[in-house]
């Protein structure tokens, strides 16, 4: 939804409300849009442990092996 200046200032409250809903609201000047509500993730919420289980849902086998991008980067042996 978009809303002029004056319509937000009038009904911020309802806006905010919308907002937490999910839905999205821009404020606009001149039908130009200007900003975005956007609703600030909580920092009492602490990540859920788990919550990723099922994403990977195959790996290969050589995903730990050395990049030949990086060979230049790799320790040199000296102990000889």
């Amino acid at each position: 939804m978009q809303v002029n200046i004056h319509e937000a200032k009038t009904h911020l409250s309802r806006l905010i409300k919308r907002a937490l809903a999910g839905e999205e609201v821009i404020i606009a000047k001149r039908r130009k849009p200007l900003v975005r509500l956007e609703v600030i993730a909580s920092e009492d919420e602490a990540p859920r442990l788990g919550a990723a289980r099922g994403l990977v849902l195959r790996m290969d086998d050589d995903f730990d092996d050395p990049l030949p991008e990086f060979a230049p980067y790799e320790p040199v042996d000296t102990s000889e």
